[in-house]
């Protein structure tokens, strides 16, 4: 054994195995570099932001994930190596023993006639180790193997997911442009007023008209079916770009609503293609309850079909609600004195961002569904103990089927047009180069705030001290004109075209 691992060391391998294994490796590395980069360019050309921005966060994840590959590598023999006792390792195993003659826990021998029958070098060298101290190794080198390939897999099937998930979603939203246009066009015929009225009224009729809408049981129950049919109308579009424009815009009555949507569905794209730490603590944390008899991917596969009817009901009773105030107001016939007011009031905890974190989570849990799946197909067979029953497969199959179609279909759409009704505008109103420039202005104002404040601190003369304070109090208005030019900004500067 001792000879054999010897003579497959690079001590006794020609070089020209090595040279030509390395020559193919760093060669299939630089095409796929280069393969990426020109999709860049490509996309920025096509003026496809956000796709470009997904291909950006893939390679922070192939980074990521180059760099989880190299830490295996360094510290696989060492964590092969580490022994532990066998009736240890016998507790919380995915899968049963095949026989009670077995003394090492199923995890290390498990399924070797259906997986892909790789055998990794010194993998009985290690495991050697460990049985002549009469214990088993911690993790086999054909374990982190495979535990490699399952992140691999994880973090590029999530990116799929979310890329066709922002993909399709974004094409429903590109369909209410035309109700923008239809809206520019009525303005600019004096139509408009008469319009929006008609609008105005018909949102009303249909979100708030009768008092049974406003149980609360009633009203939750018409939210959660309103989800899967019609879940924006043309009236409520309408409604809610009103209500927008007067409480952030009312300068502007022109202002290009769906531009700003699409902008702003772009930075939070932006956000959810990443896999953030918490979720990596999630898929720790169920790799942990994969026991036998538990089925823990099966109940699992309900946690993102039961949050995703539950934020697209929220979403909905979100408008009903905004119907309601308005109503409330007890005139509505006159759209002028009753609109849509924008208020963080009817989010959970008053933050429309955890509506974006929940589907930031949602799409990462059914990837991770749809990658757990394939992964053990791929290496231990359909057959696998792993992959639970037929039934519960299937199940979980149809279920991430449904949750990818209703993201893309209704919630994402929802989302992007209800998260606009709150009390601030949104990231994504100014392009980069106005945001740039008022960072630039905001940290030259409070820089001239510190230096004041620090000069103020060590001067001993009273005159110096009031020429401070008379800068301290000049810095403080540019920031509070700074704060009003940024309120005013998005009512005259028209957000960029987006990438629709």
């Amino acid at each position: 054994m001792a000879e054999e691992e010897l003579s497959s060391s690079l001590e006794f391998t020609p070089t020209w195995v090595v040279a030509g294994v390395c020559f193919v490796i760093v060669l299939l590395s630089l095409f796929a570099e280069r393969g990426l980069h020109k999709l860049g360019k490509y996309l920025l050309h096509e003026k496809q932001d956000a796709l470009y921005e997904a291909l950006q966060k893939l390679k922070e994840e192939l980074m990521l994930l180059g760099f989880i590959s190299l830490l295996l590598t360094v510290t696989q023999r060492s964590i092969s190596r580490i022994c532990i006792p066998a009736h240890v390792a016998t507790h919380m195993l995915p899968c049963k023993r095949e026989t009670a003659e077995h003394k090492t826990p199923a995890h290390y021998f498990l399924n070797h006639s259906t997986n892909n029958g790789r055998r990794l070098l010194s993998s009985e060298t290690t495991s050697d180790h460990c049985q002549l101290k009469g214990k088993v190794p911690l993790l086999s080198l054909e374990g982190l193997h495979h535990l490699h390939i399952f992140i691999f897999v994880l973090a590029v099937v999530h990116v799929i997911f979310c890329v066709s998930t922002m993909v399709l979603g974004g094409a429903r939203v590109r369909q209410w442009k035309r109700w923008e246009e239809s809206i520019q066009k009525d303005r600019r015929s004096g139509k408009s007023t008469a319009q929006v009225g008609h609008h105005h009224r018909a949102f009303l009729k249909e979100r708030a008209d009768g008092y049974w809408r406003r149980a609360a049981i009633i009203s939750w129950m018409i939210a959660f079916f309103k989800q899967f049919y019609g879940s924006i109308t043309k009236s409520d579009y309408i409604a809610l770009r009103q209500g927008f424009i007067k409480e952030h815009c009312p300068g502007n009555p022109d202002f290009d609503f769906h531009k700003y949507m699409m902008r702003t569905l772009e930075v939070d794209f932006r956000k959810i293609v990443g896999i953030s730490w918490y979720l990596w603590l999630f898929v720790v944390l169920f790799l942990l309850l994969n026991v036998d008899g538990w089925n823990t991917y099966f109940w699992l596969a309900f946690l993102p079909l039961i949050l995703l009817l539950l934020v697209g009901a929220k979403l909905e009773h979100i408008i009903s609600r905004l119907a309601q105030d308005v109503e409330q107001t007890g005139v509505r016939a006159n759209e002028g004195a009753t609109r849509v007011r924008p208020s963080d009031e009817h989010f959970w905890f008053k933050k429309p961002r955890i509506v974006l974190n929940l589907i930031h989570f949602i799409l990462f849990q059914n990837s991770f569904e749809i990658a757990f799946f394939f992964w053990i197909w791929s290496t231990y067979g359909i057959h696998s103990c792993i992959m639970e029953k037929l039934g519960y497969i299937i199940a979980r199959l149809i279920m991430g089927v449904i949750v990818q179609v209703l993201c893309s279909y209704s919630t994402l759409p929802l989302y992007v047009i209800v998260t606009q009704m709150g009390s601030k505008f949104k990231e994504g109103m100014f392009d980069e180069k106005i945001h740039g420039a008022i960072d630039i202005w905001a940290e030259g104002a409070m820089s001239k705030s510190d230096d004041s404040k620090r000069s103020s601190s060590h001067s001993m003369h009273k005159m110096i001290n009031n020429e401070a304070s008379t800068t301290v109090d000049v810095a403080e208005q540019e920031m509070v004109v700074m704060e009003r030019t940024i309120n005013v900004l998005p009512c005259q500067v028209q957000p960029p075209a987006s990438s629709s």
